[in-house]
């Protein structure tokens, strides 16, 4: 039984700008949407085998008393010590049945019933990344197209702890994806195994850096 890292979201406060500066660099916006009864909104960034997505806060009061109240996105976006990261993993064999690590079921409103999240027991220590899976996705069938910032080779999460939950060392374990400890919250994106030799580093904006 494999996974793989589907997308994965930056919760921010200023997307506008965010947004601005990934277009600096050649990145494209896809879409956004609203989530009724999470409390947020994205920006999408889509590549030919992820995506990304700026994500913010625009009713802490829906956040709160939603049926997304425990992914705690409030307490995230307000907390300078928590992580602003959530992975969202996909199986990659249509016969996985099991989920990558121990958590509960999450109803989104914005979903028909029966499609589901399973979020990872580690979401109430909002130091770690949020962990999704996605149960109800087949292995999508992807074309990886050449040309800069295409396709993603790996992600790379810096956490600021000693350890990391077993639940979050279990996502880790997913394609195109690692975690480590270190001394700040950091995502390190890497496109097209770094063949053109960019490095840009998003900070203080962003906690982001991306190898092209």
């Amino acid at each position: 039984m494999g996974y793989e890292l589907d997308h994965f979201f930056i919760l921010l406060e200023n997307p506008e700008k965010a947004a601005q500066l990934l277009e600096s660099q050649g990145l494209k916006q896809s879409f956004s949407r609203v989530h009724p009864g999470q409390g947020t909104s994205n920006i999408c960034f889509e590549f030919s085998n992820s995506k990304l997505e700026l994500l913010w806060l625009r009713d802490a009061d829906e956040a709160n008393d939603g049926p997304g109240r425990d992914l705690r996105l409030c307490e995230r976006a307000t907390n300078h010590k928590a992580s602003p990261f959530g992975l969202v993993l996909n199986k990659t064999d249509s016969a996985t049945v099991q989920a990558p690590f121990a958590g509960w079921v999450y109803q989104a409103d914005y979903l028909p019933p029966g499609k589901i999240f399973h979020i990872a027991e580690n979401s109430a220590n909002i130091v770690e990344p949020l962990c999704i899976y996605l149960p109800f996705m087949q292995p999508p069938v992807r074309t990886i197209q050449n040309g800069k910032l295409q396709a993603i080779t790996q992600v790379h999460i810096t956490v600021p702890a000693d350890v990391i939950s077993g639940a979050l060392k279990s996502a880790a374990a997913a394609d195109r994806l690692s975690i480590a400890t270190g001394k700040q919250h950091l995502m390190e994106v890497t496109f097209d195994t770094h063949q053109s030799a960019l490095i840009k580093d998003f900070r203080p904006e962003l906690p982001l850096i991306i190898y092209g």
